[in-house]
């Protein structure tokens, strides 16, 4: 999910078990979830956002990528790659965010090409950096 401003900050958020590394906000699909259902939450767990109050916009991109060695164990035994679903959500500006205090340590909204190169997820910053030719007016 890259959570963005109309002109382009994007918001990221550093990792608690990880300190150092910035992401956007990352989820996985619980129960009967749909990928958008899980955005959604994901939003509201991670931010205090809440994704129905702007534009959410399916990117219809999903990406396979290996695991990190050191989050395999939240897998099933012998997974080895995953499959993300790109979300994009607009707001109209920079909004204050309330943090899950177990998954992430700090906040920032960043222009969008400075985020790209700080986030540690190469799949990540390639849908940042399709922000400019992707991203919609913000208006649902």
């Amino acid at each position: 999910m890259v959570i963005h401003t109309q002109d382009l900050r994007v918001l990221l958020l550093e990792r608690a078990d990880h300190p150092g590394w910035w992401q956007s906000v990352t989820g996985s699909l619980e129960g009967g979830e749909t990928p958008r259902e899980t955005a959604i939450r994901e939003v509201a767990e991670e931010t205090g956002l809440n994704a129905d109050a702007y534009l959410l916009d399916d990117w219809r991109q999903r990406n396979v990528y290996e695991i990190f060695a050191c989050y395999r164990h939240r897998y099933a035994p012998d997974t080895t790659h995953n499959t993300e679903h790109v979300f994009a959500l607009t707001l109209p500006e920079v909004q204050p965010v309330t943090l899950a205090a177990n998954e992430h340590l700090a906040w920032q909204w960043l222009p969008w090409q400075t985020a790209a190169e700080l986030c540690f997820s190469v799949s990540n910053a390639e849908a940042i950096r399709q922000l400019p030719s992707r991203a919609r007016s913000g208006k649902k």
